[in-house]
């Protein structure tokens, strides 16, 4: 059981989050005019729905910048369904 315990903490330790950033332009808000859970199927490859950010943000000139984040909780719902569901956080910052 020990075992078992320390190969589960090692792979929880092991996994992390990660975080993409695309900066369209300088400035813009600190707070995300968008911050949803996206869901995605089979480890990332199928995708459910987009977002638009020129919508989001009224224009494709006025995007500040576009992130998208797997947080622990992402990684969570990943790992229990053995990646059948994987999640992500978008952010869309407008200016």
């Amino acid at each position: 059981m020990k075992k078992i315990a320390i190969a589960s903490f090692l792979a929880i330790l092991a996994s992390g989050c990660t975080t993409q950033t695309y900066l369209m332009a300088n400035g813009g808000n600190s707070t995300a005019s968008y911050n949803k859970m996206q869901p995605f199927f089979v480890s990332g490859i199928a995708q459910e729905q987009e977002v638009n950010a020129a919508e989001v943000c009224d224009g494709a000139d006025k995007i500040a910048k576009i992130q998208t984040q797997q947080t622990f909780l992402n990684g969570l719902l990943n790992g229990l369904t053995y990646g059948l569901f994987t999640p992500r956080q978008i952010r869309v910052y407008c200016k």
